[in-house]
């Protein structure tokens, strides 16, 4: 009998919690603490009432004792496994969600047919963990003695390019781009996508191109706000102008945006803004902004110094703030000293860095070689190094044949990063959270751990490696 698969993966770190994932015939309850598991579903013809019927239901909820905190649902047909009614069918209906104490990061990637290596199984993540909005406030308080350790001591969450958390921008200078001046942008951006494009009906090129950055560039689904109160600490930034090309025809003020590629997401001075706007409400976290141009082309000029202390200052202006901004030297201080001083955002440029990254190692769909890579890191832990950065997603967007699959059978349900969120996961944040993750961060140096699709496992993990840094 027909039927299509889900894997589900899930991780739970707050009490009385009950996560139920149930199909047709079969329901799965998920209680255990501080575990990364995984749960295969079937949605079978069989189980679904009724003669020729062929759609089911895949059913999440969240339950706090016996109180259904949220419940999210999608229609599933069996026979061709595509997506029908639902809350979960693209990664717009799917922000974290903060209620009472706790946050609850979920997602769903619609596997399609399974091209290229990429999953033929939906992939479903979700972790129910405490909200982390003040998680430094309660590792190290005012005052203590973890409060007087030296703030490299920490290991901060990050969410990797959270500049790409919308399609706003790219939507809006789409508008008036032409099939070249589109073609130009994504062949730069995406390996291997000019050749797919060239060979795709000029017609048709538009109305895909929304599609095609929302599955190979779109490595966020939440606002800053939210991805700080789950936890985030540090954030690297790529500020440049938007592509010469592209701005003779954008409807946008020519200033300076997170660039992926050459493709633009948010605007700098309003990711400053939403930085700033939380630590004035959360007076003892700190964050770290680092600015990089990794992967930018030429043809997007790039913000200097000048200019981007220029907007720093502004930012603190108009949120009338008397936070003071640090630089790299503040990170051999004190907690409690940074708190003191005001200097709360931390502002760095091409810091020098060790990391697991590569871009071999990290073009995977399942996560094997990154874990490799980070078990033979952590046999001759990094030494002499400001910054340690440990990066657990998956690069699947510089495998080629992915590429030509995503841009070939995109739509607003599909995208190989998500596709990668749950198994590489599955895989690495226990290992960052045992005796791997001791051994890399055993070494004095601020470390980093980024990650895709931000969620709570990933920040618990970092939070309990900072507690047994501090002591």
């Amino acid at each position: 009998m027909p039927s299509k698969g889900l894997k589900i993966y899930t991780f739970i770190s707050a009490p009385d919690i009950t996560i139920s994932l149930s199909v047709p015939g079969t329901t799965i309850q998920k209680t255990s603490q501080s575990q990364f598991t995984i749960d295969h579903l079937e949605v079978e013809s069989k189980n679904i009432p009724g003669h020729f019927k062929f759609t089911g239901r895949f059913s999440l909820r969240v339950l706090r004792s016996d109180r259904e905190l949220t419940h999210q649902w999608v229609d599933i047909n069996s026979l061709t496994g595509s997506l029908e009614n639902g809350t979960m069918n693209n990664m717009d209906q799917t922000p974290s969600i903060f209620i009472e104490d706790l946050v609850i990061v979920y997602g769903f990637n619609d596997a399609g047919p399974g091209h290229a290596g990429l999953p033929k199984q939906h992939q479903v993540y979700v972790t129910v963990t405490r909200n982390h909005a003040s998680w430094m406030r309660e590792l190290a308080p005012p005052n203590s003695s973890q409060a007087s350790r030296l703030f490299r001591s920490l290991v901060l969450p990050a969410a990797h390019d959270a500049g790409m958390n919308s399609m706003t921008t790219s939507l809006s200078m789409l508008r008036n781009a032409g099939t070249g001046v589109i073609k130009e942008i994504l062949g730069r951006s995406l390996p291997g996508a000019f050749a797919v494009l060239n060979r795709i009906a000029d017609s048709a090129v538009k109305h895909i191109a929304p599609d095609i950055i929302r599955a190979l560039a779109i490595t966020q689904k939440d606002s800053v706000d939210a991805m700080l109160k789950i936890g985030a600490r540090y954030f690297e930034f790529r500020p440049a102008r938007c592509h010469r090309t592209l701005q003779k025809v954008s409807p946008l003020e020519d200033v300076l945006f997170f660039q992926h590629g050459a493709i633009a997401g948010m605007m700098y001075k309003e990711f400053l803004h939403h930085i700033v706007g939380f630590l004035k409400e959360n007076t003892d976290e700190i964050v770290v902004v680092q600015n990089r141009w990794d992967g930018v082309p030429a043809e997007c000029p790039r913000g200097d110094e000048g200019e981007l202390k220029k907007i720093a200052e502004d930012v603190l202006r108009e949120s009338n703030s008397d936070l003071q901004t640090g630089s790299l030297d503040d990170m051999n201080r004190s907690i409690q000293d940074l708190r003191n001083s005001r200097k709360r955002l931390i502002i760095t440029t091409n810091v020098r860095q060790t990391s697991n990254y590569d871009d071999v190692a990290s073009a995977t769909l399942n996560g094997d070689p990154i874990v490799d890579k980070l078990k033979k890191m952590a046999e001759n832990s990094p030494k002499g190094h400001p910054l340690l950065l440990l990066q657990c997603q998956a690069t699947a967007t510089n495998i080629r044949d992915v590429i030509v699959a995503s841009v070939l059978d995109s739509d607003v349900s599909t995208s190989p990063l998500l596709a990668t969120k749950g198994v590489c996961d599955s895989k690495i944040l226990p290992l960052l959270k045992g005796e791997v993750g001791r051994k890399l961060v055993k070494e004095e140096g601020l470390v980093v751990l980024m990650n895709d699709f931000l969620e709570g496992g990933t920040v618990e993990v970092a939070v309990g490696l900072s507690r047994e840094r501090l002591g």
